[in-house]
């Protein structure tokens, strides 16, 4: 990170990091959307009226404000205007609905709600009056404007807990994740630290920016002072012409954004997808191997991968320069001040390259929860958070995630890790992405079933055929799946399109494996 960075990163407040980057860079653009470009200068100017208007409404530091609104620029601006004020701000994903949405909202007892009104043909203005919330105002493509003079002076503490983020709740309610300035402001240092961008870099934000990942990105142009281009619905091929346009440099979001690249490399060969893309970057979801391999060999670009959650925007991130096997095997090392235990089940430290649960400690962790009962459950005795990630730390001090907790499949009494199968079954030519689970069975307590997603044109494999080829791999004998699922698409989440993997257990539970 280079010494004007390094100096930002050290602001206290996200407002401080705005106004330091405005008053550096002023006319720098930060924000390119369709035809739209927004400095750095006015990014600072329009939040602060934006700030004053929302506080002639009546919001004021420690209101609590939740806003489910597109990837925009004026979502950005708004959420900037709230950090100007000091207001508590709770995003929330705009695909969520009722149940998330009110949820969200009686928990974190937001007294406004900020909605796009009718967005892709859904009404969320309708939805969160349907839901009893209070304090509604739409703000697609219009926001409150007012005097910044009428405003209070800024927010100088950056350890209130001014955010709440949503974990996904799937089988159960979602919780509500509490961060602060400086949580936020470390987690995008950490991300920019690895991956060595300049001010020449163009990025890209493809996902929703109530995501904990919108943050965590914004910090890291303001730390560099270089644009992203901002998409309010990402699929592609559509999407292509905002990247070339706009000479995208790094681009992401998670492992399926890698494959849908790579997909579009794929039907023109030796012509780059985006001629001035040099970057694949991203988390959230694990990463084969055989992926990394291809993007790299087939796109002629470098492709980085972390690891990160909502309880820690950004735990580890490989490096550009790292070795190639180490970008294609581990989720790179932790930046300093972030600590990483690796404990058995009895909550002890294990050597280097032995499996446990991945525990950390340090400034970019949140809080805690809404819930204080979560959050005593959620941190050990030193204060480490329990992630429920199973894995291990090499000698070079790079992660090596290997699976969840809930995620082993414990088959006979042998604990078996569904990554190692479903990295193996990546490299298989019928295989496009696979989910290895654990089905329950009266026999064995568990078997393993993988559902496999096939790429366009491929042969439906059979059972017999991947098991063979498992064996051949070296996979031992009493990991291999002993049913196989085909289906035309694996269920995911509309974030990061993450893999659901408890709607396939939910599917495939009460099925019988084929003789």
């Amino acid at each position: 990170m280079n010494d004007t960075a390094h100096s930002l990163g050290a602001s206290r407040t996200f407002w401080e990091l705005v106004s330091r980057r405005a008053d550096l860079t002023p006319d720098r653009p930060v924000l390119l959307q369709d035809d739209r470009t927004l400095s750095f200068g006015e990014l600072r100017e329009r939040a602060e009226r934006v700030a004053a208007g929302l506080y002639d409404t009546g919001v004021r530091p420690g209101t609590v404000v939740a806003w489910q609104l597109p990837t925009r620029i004026e979502t950005v601006l708004l959420s900037l205007a709230l950090a100007r004020l000091g207001a508590v701000q709770s995003p929330v994903i705009p695909f969520y609905r009722d149940r998330e949405v009110g949820f969200a909202l009686r928990e974190s007892r937001a007294e406004y709600v900020a909605v796009p009104g009718e967005w892709r043909g859904f009404d969320h203005t309708e939805m969160v009056r349907r839901l009893g919330a209070k304090g509604i105002f739409e703000a697609y493509d219009r926001l409150a404007d007012g005097d910044p003079s009428v405003l209070p002076a800024p927010p100088s503490d950056g350890t209130s807990v001014r955010w709440i983020y949503w974990t996904s709740g799937t089988t159960s309610d979602p919780k509500g994740v509490l961060h602060t300035d400086r949580s936020l402001i470390a987690g995008g240092s950490c991300l920019a630290h690895a991956l060595h961008l300049t001010a020449s870099d163009v990025g890209s934000i493809a996902f929703p920016y109530a995501h904990i990942g919108g943050p965590d990105y914004l910090v890291m142009l303001l730390l560099y002072g270089f644009p992203a281009v901002l998409f309010e619905h990402f699929a592609l091929p559509a999407a292509l012409e905002g990247y070339r346009r706009h000479g995208v440099t790094v681009a992401g979001g998670s492992t399926a954004f890698y494959s849908m690249f790579l997909a579009e490399q794929r039907k023109q060969p030796g012509t780059p997808v985006v001629p001035a893309l040099r970057l694949l970057a991203g988390g959230g979801a694990p990463k084969p191997p055989e992926l990394y391999h291809s993007v790299v060999r087939e796109m002629g670009v470098q492709l980085t991968h972390g690891y990160g959650m909502t309880e820690v925007p950004m735990i580890t991130m490989g490096a550009p320069d790292d070795s190639a096997e180490n970008l294609a095997t581990t989720e790179g090392r932790p930046p300093e001040g972030m600590e990483i235990r690796i404990v058995d089940r009895a909550g002890a430290a294990v050597p280097y390259g032995v499996d446990g649960e991945v525990r950390l400690r340090g400034e970019a962790v949140c809080q805690g929860y809404l819930d204080p009962g979560q959050t005593a459950e959620a941190f050990d005795e030193d204060g480490f958070l329990r992630t429920g990630d199973l894995g291990h730390l090499t000698a070079s001090g790079h992660l090596v995630l290997t699976g969840r907790l809930k995620d082993v499949i414990i088959r006979k009494g042998e604990n078996i890790s569904a990554r190692e199968i479903e990295d193996l079954l990546h490299r298989h030519p019928a295989v496009g992405d696979v989910a290895v689970i654990g089905l329950p069975d009266a026999e064995r307590g568990e078997r393993v079933c993988a559902v496999v997603e096939q790429p366009p044109g491929a042969e439906r494999p059979t059972l017999a055929t991947l098991t063979s080829y498992l064996r051949a791999e070296g996979l031992s004998v009493h990991k291999l799946p002993e049913q196989l699922e085909v289906v035309d698409a694996l269920p995911r989440n509309e974030t990061l399109r993450k893999v659901l993997k408890y709607k396939l257990r939910e599917r495939f539970s009460g099925t019988t494996p084929a003789p």
